[in-house]
């Protein structure tokens, strides 16, 4: 089986209304879809230049801007369903500083044609998100997204540069990891690509970044954006030697789309030069005082 897949290089650009953006969102969506994609990935804090419909008072308050945008949080959701069930697509919408019984949490939606089929939080914060904004760790629980195609995760950003959550995924029926990102430096986004070929590796999957790209001064928290999309495998048989499917050139924006053929995951992962999949199952991760559930999400 395989899917067409499209990663963002996304700007955070400044919006006159919600409904303005709701336009911006759909020319978006419309453009990818026009260029066969089945599965749109847009990056971490995509969503953040919904900041820009809020008065000067919030968009300079770090923390009250996560109140203002958990109250759009229904509107923001309607909007990508929408999108989705018109254009008959999967999307994994930018990520939305929330509010869960009173904590900060980065969570990122998934769409399908019959709506929102569910999301996953972020694990690890960054010392940014954790010092200066307030964001906190979600709950451990890792979702399985089940396509007719295939089953993906997802890990946002700075957890995808550890192991754990892309190898309990992956023990869990996920050939795809998707990586979701907001980074403002080329360090941050080369710690980000690194670990997505690691977890490409490790696992024998497909992994797939998106990022924010650009300057958008009026946010102090996206205020300075450096990044790109990129398609990663393991390198093996049939697949790039150094696991390189295809990069965009930094800070452009626009779609990278590719078509991934999963039964090279299948092939790789029982006639590979190596076997990084199956002799990763000898190893045990997790968290020295949670344990992480996994958590089913079928039809896609």
């Amino acid at each position: 089986m395989s899917v067409t897949i499209a990663s963002a290089q996304y700007p955070i650009s400044t919006h006159s209304s919600f409904d303005n953006w709701v336009i911006h969102t759909e020319h978006w969506v419309a453009n990818a879809v026009e260029k066969g994609a089945e599965l749109l990935l847009f990056p971490e804090y995509g969503a953040m230049e919904l900041v820009s419909i809020f008065n000067q008072t919030i968009q300079e308050d770090l923390r009250s801007q996560v109140i203002e945008l958990n109250a759009l949080k229904d509107d923001f959701c309607r909007t990508f369903s929408n999108l989705a069930i018109k254009y008959n697509t999967i999307i994994i919408a930018p990520s939305l500083p929330i509010l869960d019984n009173g904590r900060r949490i980065n969570r990122v939606f998934v769409f399908s044609p019959k709506g929102l089929a569910g999301h996953q939080d972020k694990f690890f914060m960054t010392r940014f998100e954790n010092e200066e904004w307030g964001i906190e760790s979600g709950e451990k629980i890792l979702s399985v997204f089940e396509a007719p195609w295939g089953s993906f995760g997802i890990q946002i950003c700075y957890d995808v540069e550890f192991s754990l959550g892309s190898q309990l995924l992956s023990n869990a029926g996920a050939s795809l990891i998707l990586a979701p990102s907001c980074t403002e430096t080329l360090r941050g986004a080369t710690r980000v690509h690194i670990g997505a070929r690691a977890r490409a590796l490790e696992n024998q999957i497909y992994t797939v970044v998106s990022q924010t790209v650009g300057n958008a001064i009026w946010s102090p928290a996206v205020d300075i954006n450096y990044g790109f999309a990129a398609f990663y495998s393991t390198p093996d048989h049939d697949l790039p030697e150094e696991g390189v499917i295809s990069t965009m050139p930094p800070q452009q924006e626009g779609w990278l789309i590719e078509k991934l053929d999963f039964s090279k995951i299948e092939a790789v992962r029982q006639y590979g030069q190596v076997f990084n999949y199956k002799d990763q199952q000898q190893l045990r991760v997790g968290f020295a005082d949670n344990t992480v559930e996994i958590k089913y999400v079928k039809s896609v």
